[in-house]
């Protein structure tokens, strides 16, 4: 996810990110990390940068 979130296209810091998700900065670093998620938020995610929740762009 680091690598969408810092692209040209979206350019965003974790905050950014945190806030346009509604989570806080530590899960989205906890995620980038590699830690668990949720499916909702992988949902979530895959909205926000428009991908295919089944594809592996976490």
């Amino acid at each position: 996810m680091k690598h969408l979130r810092i692209s040209q296209e979206f350019d965003l810091t974790q905050e950014e990110l945190a806030k346009a998700l509604g989570v806080s900065r530590h899960t989205i670093i906890s995620i980038e990390n590699g830690g668990n998620t949720t499916g909702k938020m992988v949902m979530k995610i895959a909205e926000f940068f428009r991908k295919d929740p089944r594809a592996n762009f976490l």
